[in-house]
């Protein structure tokens, strides 16, 4: 056997589970999370790769009702805008689907990246300081696999006009936005992706890989 002998089959074949029954979630439970799940659910994803050990991510909970309302009027211009790129049939399929979890969810959390950051002295951000927001993918797919194995589910939102969001928020004019998530216990658990069950797009049956 190679590698950490303490993952063994048992194990690997239950991280696999963990993967596959990852779902974007948009349909949530009114129930709120316990007291304290969503902190130990978030310093797990301390552990996510950052460029240049530079932590760059940037959590803000959205509790306040107002200014989740000003994110779902955000949401609902975005949404417009795109639904106007699409015609005939799809765009039929469009409309119907169900793209954001905001009324229901009982935690929404902005993510940003600093990209003001002393920390990590730049390392790695020179040539590609895209990574940093790379670094905040990292961390959220690690939240997103932590939020399932508590059995808590995440829909992450990107039908949104990331500029107003920051202002609306209120945070440093160095942070980008790179997600906006919502959290909660999902009514319904499913191995296909919402996605695929409403007929709009289907996973590819294998990984493409090229080489040279």
């Amino acid at each position: 056997m190679t590698g950490d002998q303490r993952f063994d089959a048992e194990f690997r074949e239950q991280f696999r589970n963990l993967l596959r029954w990852r779902r974007d979630v948009r349909r949530f439970k009114p129930e709120p999370l316990p007291s304290g799940l969503l902190e130990e659910i978030l310093e797990l994803s301390r552990f996510a790769p950052s460029v240049g050990l530079s932590e760059p991510w940037r959590y803000v909970r959205i509790s306040n009702p107002e200014i989740r309302a000003e994110i779902r009027k955000n949401f609902e211009r975005a949404n417009a805008q795109a639904l106007s790129g699409y015609s005939g049939e799809r765009a039929v399929r469009y409309a119907r689907l169900k793209l954001a979890g905001l009324d229901s969810a009982p935690v929404h959390l902005a993510v940003f990246a600093d990209h003001e950051t002393t920390k990590g002295s730049g390392l790695g951000c020179r040539t590609m300081p895209e990574m940093r927001e790379y670094s905040i993918v990292a961390a959220i797919t690690t939240l997103w696999l932590a939020a399932r194995a508590y059995g808590v589910g995440m829909g992450w939102l990107s039908i949104l006009d990331p500029e107003e969001v920051r202002v609306v928020l209120s945070v440093p004019s160095g942070w980008h936005l790179v997600a906006y998530l919502c959290l909660g216990f999902p009514e319904q658990d499913s191995l296909v992706p919402e996605l695929e069950e409403a007929g709009w797009e289907k996973r590819r049956a294998e990984i493409l890989l090229l080489e040279r």
